[in-house]
């Protein structure tokens, strides 16, 4: 049964090579979520409106307006009007010269703002020197994409999980890369799970946003069938992330701290 909140069924006119016709395709849902913090206007991300409360708890947790969940005091979420309401238990206003309003866009590049102060204090660098197999890598990423059926169905999703090195534990879709990870990010705050010795598989490019992004959730391992950037490599050296790309097949390439790659230290 497809999922309403993810797509939308709308009739087409499709030409196969050969002939013109009418169908019915599957289109990915695009939602705007505007976030109040403390009754202030905080940022409207343009996001698929599922898990709704993970991305949220995870963007702010990502954006260092929490760290833990205890910090909210009350959470409403009106999603027929796509407003988000979330007062925490510090009541003062937000720090502009850290977090500015914005718009978080779905699309790649210039969607978010770059190194702001909270982006400083919330990256973690990792220490933990967890081991993972290149047919581990393999294996996760492929489990990643078979089980992606709203990408499947749609074409326009992108797909992040959370994985242990054997198994997928979790996996969220967005129309925003930034808003899988976010909602992983919440639901790794919502049930309490350990994250240092966990690895992040992800569908899209490696860019330093999601990079960040993965240091603030704490993963110290990356793994992606697309490519990264120069100043996300920079970043995983920094942060000791092992970044892991364009696995596609049985072929990998490996970026950064190749250490916790089982083949290449033994």
């Amino acid at each position: 049964m497809k999922d309403n909140s993810v797509m939308k069924n709308k009739r087409i006119i499709r030409y196969d090579g050969k002939s013109i016709l009418e169908v019915d395709d599957d289109i990915a849902n695009e939602f705007p979520l505007t976030i109040f913090v403390n009754g202030e206007e905080f940022a409207t991300m343009v996001c698929t409106p599922t898990y709704l409360e993970e991305l949220i708890k995870g963007f702010l947790a990502s954006e260092g307006i929490i760290r833990f969940l205890d910090e909210i005091d009350s959470f409403t979420i009106d999603e027929d009007r796509g407003f988000a309401y979330v007062e925490l238990k510090n009541k003062q206003s937000l720090n502009t010269d850290s977090h500015s309003k914005r718009f978080i866009g779905s699309c790649c590049g210039k969607s978010r703002q770059f190194y702001f102060q909270n982006d400083a204090k919330t990256a973690k660098t990792i220490m933990k020197k967890t081991k993972i197999s290149v047919d581990q890598c393999i294996d996760l990423m492929k489990t990643m994409q078979e089980d992606s059926t709203d990408f499947h169905s749609t074409g326009g999703l992108h797909n992040a999980a959370l994985c242990t090195r054997e198994n997928l534990l979790v996996s969220r879709s967005d129309i925003g890369r930034h808003n899988a990870l976010d909602k992983v990010y919440g639901y790794c705050l919502d049930n309490r799970i350990p994250l240092a010795d966990k690895v992040i598989a992800f569908s899209g490019r490696i860019s330093s946003e999601v990079l960040l992004k993965v240091s603030k959730i704490g993963a110290g391992i990356i793994l992606s069938k697309s490519a990264p950037t120069t100043l996300a490599l920079d970043l995983a050296e920094d942060l000791g992330i092992t970044t892991v790309g364009f696995i596609r097949g049985n072929r990998l390439n490996v970026y950064t701290h190749p250490e916790r790659i089982e083949e290449i230290t033994d």
